[in-house]
C-alpha cells in the first residue's frame, strides 16, 4: 500500500512539473507551408489575371501610340464609348435606388414572401445573360407578348437604347442590394426605433440615420454595379442587334473589330475597358484606405 502510494504521489508530481500544452492554432503553418500557398495564389493570379491583361496592352500598343489613339478616335469607337457610358449613367441609378429599397425592406420588415424577394434578388446571379436577353426579345420583339407596350410608347426597345439600359438593369440588378442587406440585417432597427422616439419622421429617419449607416457598403455596390454595367458582353448583344455605330457597346466594338481582323483597334478599345475596371479597384482601395476607420466603427459599431 504505502509502495502504491509513492508511486501515485509521483506520477502526480510528474504530471504537474510537466507544462500544459497549449492549442495549436489553425493558422500557425511552418514558413514552408506558408510561402509555397502564397507562391501558388501568386502564380494563379499571374497566369489568369496579370498575364493576359499585360497581353491586352502589349497587343493595343504595338503598331505605336499613333495607331492607339487612331483607334480609340474613331467615329465608331467614340460612339461605343459615348453609349457605354449612357448606359453605365442611366443603369446604376436605378439599381442604386433599387437596392436601396429592397434593403430597407428585407433588413427592416418581416413579411410573408420574405425569403422568395431575397431569391428574386438574387436571380440575376444564376440565370445566364444571354438567356435574360432572349427574354426581353421574346417580350419587346415584334412578335413578343408585350409589342403593344413598343407601339403605345412610339419608339423600340429591341435593338434600341432602351433595350440595352434594360438588359444592363437586369444583370447588375443584386450588386447594390446585396452589398446592403447584410450590413442592415447586422445594424438592426435600434437607430430608426431611437430617431423616431425623438420626434424624427420617416424620410429624415432615412436620410440622417439610415443612409450614413450604410454608406461605405453603398458606395461599394455603386462601384461594383457600374463596372458591371459597363464591361456587360452577353445580355447586350442580343438586345442590341451589334448596330456598329448606334447599338454597339465598347464590348460589343471590340469583338465587331476582332471579327473584322483589326486587331490593335480591338485591343485598344479593349485597354479602355480594363482602365475603367482598374480605376474602379483603385477608387475602392483608395476609399478602404482613407476611411478604414469609419468602415470598421459602421461594421462593428452596432
Amino acid at each position: 500500500m504505502v509502495h502504491e502510494a509513492v508511486l501515485a504521489l509521483k506520477a502526480g508530481e510528474g504530471e504537474h512539473a510537466r507544462p500544459a500544452r497549449q492549442p495549436r492554432s489553425p493558422t500557425s503553418e511552418s514558413p514552408a507551408v506558408k510561402w509555397t500557398l502564397i507562391a501558388i495564389a501568386v502564380a494563379f493570379l499571374g497566369f489568369v489575371l496579370f498575364m493576359p491583361l499585360v497581353a491586352v496592352f502589349v497587343e493595343a500598343f504595338r503598331n505605336g501610340l499613333s495607331a492607339y489613339f487612331e483607334a480609340i478616335r474613331e467615329p465608331d469607337a467614340l460612339a461605343a464609348i459615348r453609349l457605354t457610358l449612357t448606359v453605365a449613367a442611366i443603369s446604376v441609378p436605378l439599381n442604386l435606388v433599387f437596392g436601396l429599397a429592397a434593403a430597407w425592406t428585407v433588413a427592416k420588415f418581416e413579411f410573408r414572401g420574405k425569403t422568395l424577394l431575397i431569391t428574386l434578388i438574387d436571380l440575376p446571379f444564376s440565370v445566364s445573360p444571354v438567356v435574360a436577353g432572349l427574354v426581353f426579345v421574346l417580350l419587346f420583339g415584334a412578335q413578343g407578348s408585350l409589342h403593344w407596350v413598343v407601339q403605345a410608347l412610339g419608339f423600340p426597345i429591341i435593338f434600341a437604347v432602351p433595350g440595352i439600359v434594360l438588359a444592363t438593369v437586369f444583370v447588375t440588378l443584386p450588386f447594390v442590394a446585396r452589398e446592403l442587406i447584410p450590413l442592415m440585417e447586422e445594424q438592426g432597427t435600434g437607430d430608426e426605433e431611437a430617431a423616431i422616439s425623438l420626434g424624427a419622421r420617416g424620410w429624415k429617419t432615412f436620410f440622417l440615420v439610415t443612409l450614413p449607416n450604410v454608406r461605405w457598403a453603398l458606395l461599394y455596390g455603386v462601384l461594383l454595379c457600374n463596372a458591371r454595367a459597363m464591361g456587360e458582353f452577353g445580355a447586350v448583344a442580343v438586345v442590341s442587334g451589334k448596330i456598329r455605330g448606334e447599338t454597339a457597346t465598347m464590348p460589343l466594338h471590340v469583338e465587331i473589330l476582332y471579327n473584322e481582323y483589326a486587331f490593335s483597334a480591338a485591343f485598344a478599345v479593349a485597354t479602355l475597358l480594363a482602365m475603367l475596371a482598374l480605376v474602379t479597384l483603385v477608387l475602392k482601395t483608395l476609399l478602404e484606405w482613407r476611411y478604414s476607420g469609419d468602415i470598421k466603427a459602421t461594421r462593428g459599431g452596432h
